[in-house]
């Protein structure tokens, strides 16, 4: 049975564009690589953080969503503490209005992003 989850990490802001891209890829690799399916991810680009966490005051910010098993999200979690580019995340499971809301709002993103090209 595989659940839907989302995930929002914030990556250090001393990274190049690269370091970030290299840091998504490696979580969305674990994601695919132990069974799990990957739905959506936006990058949200650097935003300035509510209050400083080790001494930073903005972020990169990610979303990522997701289908796995629950096993996967311990895994997950213990590599996103292991990485010393993230500092912070949030892993969420999604209930059935949560999953059709986020299906709505993929949807609302692509129809703008057809309307501005």
């Amino acid at each position: 049975m595989l659940n839907q989850y989302e995930t929002v990490f914030i990556a250090t802001p001393v990274l190049s564009e690269p370091q970030v891209k290299e840091a998504v890829k490696k979580f969305k690799d674990i994601i695919t690589k132990n069974g799990g399916e990957l739905i959506h991810e936006e990058d949200w680009g650097m935003k300035k953080l509510a209050y400083p966490i080790q001494k930073k005051s903005t972020g990169f910010y990610h979303l990522l969503e997701f289908k796995a098993e629950p096993a996967l999200i311990n895994k997950f979690e213990t590599e996103f503490r292991r990485d010393e580019r993230i500092i912070r995340f949030m892993t969420v499971k999604l209930d059935k209005y949560a999953a059709e809301y986020s299906a709505k709002r993929r949807n609302l993103l692509k129809q703008k992003s057809k309307k501005e090209a």
